[in-house]
């Protein structure tokens, strides 16, 4: 399940950091608490927007997995890079399911979660059986 608020953390490779700052912000904008690793929090910072760093898992703790473990995040932005950063990578993803965080891996992916919050926000989610479905059809439609 997606957040509806709450706070955030990221962390992206360097590749990705430009493209996160927008991402970030509209996040910022929605009222969620930002949290990143190191390098993500300086570039975020130096672009006006307020974050917290956090260790990266072999820099210590408390890092994001201990963040996840305390219920102090609902969503993690992932951006995985490199061997040497993979064995953080898939801990803190693991770390989500068995915590029940929402996590991407993708700016795309998250881009689209912070769309599709912004939605759930704005009206109640509808959902219908098949049946429910059927029955608004007009008899004239001769299904």
């Amino acid at each position: 399940m997606l957040p509806a608020g709450g706070a955030l953390f990221i962390t992206v490779n360097d590749s990705d950091k430009h493209a996160v700052t927008p991402i970030a912000r509209r996040f910022q904008e929605m009222g969620f608490k930002l949290f990143a690793t190191g390098g993500t929090a300086k570039h975020l910072r130096g672009r006006g927007i307020p974050v917290e760093t956090v260790l990266k898992i072999h820099e210590g703790r408390p890092n994001g997995i201990d963040m996840m473990l305390n219920g102090e995040v609902q969503l993690l932005i992932n951006t995985p890079l490199g061997k040497e950063s993979q064995r953080d990578d898939y801990t803190m993803r693991q770390a989500a399911i068995a915590n029940h965080v929402a996590y991407t891996t993708t700016l795309s992916a998250a881009n689209a979660a912070c769309d599709a919050i912004l939605s759930l926000r704005s009206r109640a989610p509808s959902v219908l059986s098949l049946q429910e479905w059927h029955a608004r059809i007009p008899k004239e439609a001769g299904v």
